[in-house]
Order: C-alpha cells, then sequence, then structure tokens
C-alpha cells in the first residue's frame, strides 16, 4: 500500500536526500514539502528545497513554514551543511513557485482533506511547524496516520552532550509532538549513526552517470568532509533518509516501545530526549525508538530511487 507523506524538512544534504527516495519509490506518494529554519535559515532552506526539487524532477507543492523557534533563539548548522544549508552541488535555479500557504496551514488542509489515518508526517528538522499545526488545529492529531520524526537519541547528543540538533533547535516544539495523542516514530541518532554513506555507496551512486546522481555524489562528498572535520566520522551519516526508508519498508529498522520525553528546564541537558525503555519513570509508552538498521537495504532502495528518477528525467 502506497504511504502518503508530507515531508517537513530544513535542507540540509540528508534532507534532500530523503527528498530524493520519497519522490523516486513507488511506495511513497510525497503530497507535499513543507520547511522550517534549521540547517540554515528559512529563506536558505526553502531555496534548497526548491533546487532539488528541480534537479530531481519533483512535482509537489512546496510550502516556507517558521521562521525560528516557538520561544528561543534561532539555532543553524554551518558547520556541517555549509553556508546556504546545502553546499557542494552546483544548485539549479528553482522551476517551480511556492506555495502561497504558510506551511502550517498547507499541513493542516491536507490532514483534514485526507480520509483519517492516511496521512503520515515525516519532520526531518525542528518541529515548530508541526508543533503550530497542532495548536492552530488540534483535530489533525486524531486524523494523522503518525508522525515519523528525525530526532533526538536516547544515549547521545550531537549539539550538545545530551541533545540532537534538531531537538535543542526548539525543545518546546518537540514535546508538543511527543506530548501529543499520536503514533510517534523517533529517529533518532543512535540509529541513523548506522547510516553512513560510505565509499561503496557513493561508488554506486556515481555509477548511474546522471545529472541527478552526479548532484547526489557532490552532496555526499561535501557531507563527509564536513563530518570528518567536525565529528570525526569516516563517512556522512545520512539521518533524514531513514524517515523515508522506514515507510518505504519498515524492516530498514527495529523499533522498541518506549516512553520519550523533552527536558525543558537542565543546566546542561536542555533538548535531552529522555527515553525510558525500562518504564523507570512510570509512564505509558508514547514512542516507537529506532535502534537497529539494515544498511544494505537503506542504501539498495536509496541508488535505485536516484536511477528511477534519473530515467524519468531522461525520458
Amino acid at each position: 500500500m502506497t504511504e502518503r507523506i508530507i515531508l517537513d524538512c530544513d535542507p540540509g544534504h540528508d534532507d534532500a536526500l530523503a527528498m530524493i527516495l520519497a519522490a523516486g519509490n513507488p511506495g511513497i506518494e510525497l503530497v507535499a514539502v513543507t520547511t522550517c529554519a534549521g540547517n540554515q535559515t528559512l529563506e536558505k532552506v526553502t531555496r534548497n528545497a526548491l533546487s532539488v526539487c528541480a534537479i530531481a524532477g519533483i512535482d509537489v507543492p512546496v510550502a516556507a513554514g517558521c521562521r525560528g523557534p516557538l520561544v528561543r533563539p534561532q539555532m543553524v548548522a554551518p558547520d556541517i551543511h555549509g553556508e546556504s544549508g546545502l553546499d557542494g552541488p552546483v544548485l539549479p535555479a528553482p522551476v517551480r513557485e511556492l506555495d502561497p500557504r504558510h506551511a502550517v496551514d498547507l499541513i493542516i488542509d491536507e490532514v483534514m482533506a485526507a480520509e483519517p489515518g492516511t496521512l503520515t508526517l515525516v519532520p526531518t528538522g525542528p518541529l515548530t511547524n508541526i508543533a503550530l499545526a497542532m495548536n492552530k488545529e488540534p483535530r489533525i492529531v486524531e486524523r494523522v496516520k503518525q508522525v515519523v520524526l528525525m530526532g533526538g537519541g536516547y544515549t547521545r547528543g550531537n549539539r550538545t552532550p545530551a541533545a540532537e540538533f534538531n531537538i535543542i533547535a526548539d525543545p518546546e516544539a518537540a514535546q508538543a509532538v511527543f506530548a501529543g495523542a499520536w503514533k510517534v516514530v523517533m529517529v533518532g541518532l543512535d540509529l541513523t549513526h548506522q547510516a553512513t554513506a560510505d565509499a561503496d555507496v557513493v561508488a554506486r551512486i556515481a555509477a548511474i552517470d546522471s545529472p541527478l546522481s552526479e548532484f547526489v555524489v557532490e552532496i555526499l562528498k561535501f557531507f563527509g568532509k564536513t563530518y570528518r572535520e567536525h565529528q570525526g566520522f569516516d563517512a556522512p551519516p545520512v539521518h533524514d533518509l531513514c524517515c523515508v526508508a522506514w515507510l518505504v519498508d519498515p524492516d530498514v529498522f527495529t523499533t522498541r516501545s518506549a516512553f520519550v520525553a523533552v527536558e525543558l528546564t537542565g543546566t546542561w541537558t536542555t533538548g535531552m530526549t529522555v527515553t525510558d525503555f525500562e518504564d523507570l519513570l512510570g509512564q505509558p509508552h508514547n514512542t516507537d525508538v529506532a535502534v537497529r538498521l539494515d544498511k544494505p537495504l537503506l542504501w539498495d532502495m536509496t541508488v535505485e530511487a536516484i536511477a528511477a528518477l534519473s530515467a524519468r528525467k531522461a525520458g
């Protein structure tokens, strides 16, 4: 059965790969792309989303959303994603106009128009748009099929020792999403650090020999360089891709049920996704937490999607 999704993102190298997989796999119907300030400013990440649509031939509504977090100062990640938010490849000029709606309104419109339980939200950046959509139209919570988010981690952070970037960028929004009465799947660093784009993967993508595959190779080269320099990785972990991959094939990772809450007041732990697998806190479980990745399956489906979109554009 086709999974209908809205991809709420902040492109971002790994967001770009998530967009490509969502558009290139026949098991996914990409309903819309919405953007939120995160890896870079709203203007930059929205331009990047439109550029990815241009190179990949993605023809869905794209709407810009929130310019910053609910209450905190804005945080961006030029150390990893560069000044454009998608440094490395030459960014093609957009070929489509932005949807005139705010991303929050597009999300609400699409969820309310869909049959209940048929539309999944896939946030791969800070959760500001999702939290505001919940607040503006609370009925979406009971209508959304599930929220499959990239964020958090149960043993580590990457922006602080305790906190992953997407969560600490807007922890109040993240807490609202985890506390919502809907199914949440947390695809955090413990899972996504297994999703490295090793040299053999880059070679497979390069062998497709299309403008899109060249674009992806340049993405991965830049992403690999910054991850080596700033986080000591031999190959870059392509975090956001994993969310879409699980919707293509749930065998791509396994999950464990847990109670998850976001720390909002800790001196050193603000933004931490406190994850209780063992019921130590006595709270009902509210999240399925991704724990173990089938890496070959992840990259097989991604290479196939790049090849499919390349053939579609060439045809």
